[in-house]
């Protein structure tokens, strides 16, 4: 019996508007449970019967403080668990007065340079009642690190800190650039964060392994899983290796998987991933039940989002978030029907996040498990998904695993070619897209567009000079020359970028040290 059984339902009943009453779960009972290996059918045996999935908003702009009124304006509107955008220079390590931060500071997310602004993105909201998954990679060291003082300072225990980093490198190698150092130090880090966390933070999701931007790159719903998987696998062994318990550290990992437009093979996409990885973790010696199940997060897809037309995008996402839910999402983004154009404004960041609410209490698709399950198309599709992607995983395995496949540009091609074929694909009407490349029709609605003002860096370089001049800059450079000797040995770093963050060094200095130790990859 597992531990969902003793939880309480959403409901003392569950019906349809006819009275008919909805049971718990559908299909043989000597076939396969919701709850029990290989969980094709949901990690818990009674999912969103118990409670919803976490409706996690990403949301990120400007300074600090205009994205904490952002976060305190969804969390009054009903969003479960908040999700940290970052812009460019904090994810590759510069701060804000840096000359290769021109043009970006706070444009695609919220401006980081030292503890004081995660002080004010965080001032009202105690870390220890909301749950914070923050996209960043290169620097998610520094960014938990800087989480972690947060944490310590509002006097949090830190065993009740609950939350995600990204911090998947593989898929920025292949897929997305946000990349500082080259793989094997990329590598170290990584799991220096996930044996400091199983230690210190038994809460926290370590890595988010992401087929997300995989799939934005171009790949299709194959290749997503196909790479996602084999991602993490190698994080895996890389762990193991490492001599860490894959009972405790599988524990913490997650994924992040792309909602794209085809419903029936997103549906069938995720059943597959747990199946698969519970396969996975298995053959590589996991016993524990917990550190066998994929759990994750989805977005839908921003790939899929049209300049032209765009509120036809409040559909597509609608469509995109039932295929999530559908398939037994932990958590979901929604996103603004105008990210085609810009960063959200308020009222689409809203109906993004009433989408989510509407599916939840109206659709009734949250009354029962696995409510696909059965169908013979859904289960043909879930088998051949099966059967394609092991066929992907077994060939980078032959390779030497995901890092030589990304090293030899056998990822990056594949990516590539996906790409092509669908961009091809809509450009010669085979495949259509409403108000692109058919329907064009009818009267342009003119939608407003939210700007983030080009001032927001003066401000930021203020605040930064501001926390320079104001810390003790001998206790950073002590720091800094223990992080540095930390990182040369091996010695974990994260104890030592803790220390650094809390006597107020910068993003940028931290990431600087790294840098001069393990240098910088060029793609």
């Amino acid at each position: 019996m597992s531990k969902t059984d003793h939880l309480k339902e959403r409901k003392s009943a569950f019906c349809t508007e006819s009275g008919i009453e909805i049971k718990r779960v559908y299909g043989p009972t000597d076939g396969e449970q919701p709850g029990q290996f290989p969980y094709t059918r949901g990690v818990q045996d009674s999912m969103y019967r118990t409670r919803f999935w976490t409706m996690r908003q990403y949301a990120g702009f400007s300074t600090a403080e205009e994205s904490n009124k952002r976060y305190h304006y969804l969390l009054n509107n009903g969003t479960t668990g908040l999700s940290v955008a970052f812009d460019l220079p904090t994810q590759i390590g510069y701060d804000s007065d840096h000359e290769l931060s021109e043009g970006e500071v706070g444009k695609s997310g919220v401006a980081i340079d030292t503890l004081r602004d995660i002080e004010i993105l965080f001032d009202g909201i105690s870390l220890e009642q909301v749950s914070t998954s923050m996209t960043i990679n290169s620097t998610a060291s520094t960014l938990l690190a800087m989480y972690i003082a947060l944490a310590k300072k509002q006097g949090a225990d830190l065993s009740k800190i609950s939350g995600t980093i990204q911090n998947d490198l593989l898929k920025e190698y292949a897929a997305r650039g946000t990349y500082i150092y080259p793989p094997k130090p990329s590598m170290r880090i990584i799991t220096d964060i996930f044996d400091y966390c199983s230690r210190e933070l038994p809460k926290w999701n370590t890595i988010s392994v992401s087929g997300y931007h995989i799939r934005e790159a171009g790949a299709t719903a194959v290749q997503e899983l196909a790479f996602t998987l084999a991602n993490g696998k190698a994080y895996v062994k890389a762990a193991q290796d490492r001599g860490l318990d894959i009972n405790v550290f599988a524990r913490r990992i997650s994924f992040f998987f792309n909602a794209h437009n085809n419903l029936f093979e997103e549906v069938a996409k995720f059943r597959a991933a747990r199946r698969i990885w519970a396969r996975i973790t298995k053959e590589l010696g996991a016993t524990d039940p917990k550190a066998q199940m994929l759990r994750f997060h989805t977005q839908t897809g921003g790939s899929t989002l049209t300049a032209q037309q765009p509120h036809n995008n409040i559909v597509r996402v609608g469509l995109q978030a039932l295929s999530a839910v559908l398939g037994g999402t932990q958590s979901l983004h929604t996103n603004g029907f105008d990210e085609a154009l810009a960063l959200p404004t308020e009222e689409a960041a809203t109906i993004a996040l009433r989408t989510q609410q509407i599916i939840a209490n109206e659709s009734g698709v949250a009354d029962t498990v696995d409510p696909l399950a059965g169908s013979y198309f859904v289960e043909a599709l879930t088998e051949e998904l099966e059967q394609k992607v092991m066929e992907y995983i077994t060939r980078i395995d032959q390779m030497g695993g995901a890092v030589q496949a990304i090293e030899e540009g056998f990822i990056q091609r594949e990516i590539s070619d996906s790409a092509y074929r669908y961009q091809r694909d809509i450009e010669q009407k085979e495949k259509i897209i409403v108000g692109v490349n058919a329907y064009t029709g009818g009267e342009q609605n003119e939608v407003d567009l939210f700007q983030v003002d080009d001032k927001v860096r003066d401000d930021q370089v203020r605040k930064l000079h501001e926390v320079k001049a104001s810390r003790d800059n001998a206790a950073v450079i002590q720091c800094l020359q223990q992080l540095e000797a930390a990182a040369k040995s091996d010695e974990n770093v994260m104890p030592h970028i803790l220390r650094a963050v809390e006597a107020y060094a910068t993003l940028g200095e931290i990431s600087d040290v790294m840098r001069n130790v393990f240098g910088e990859f060029r793609g």
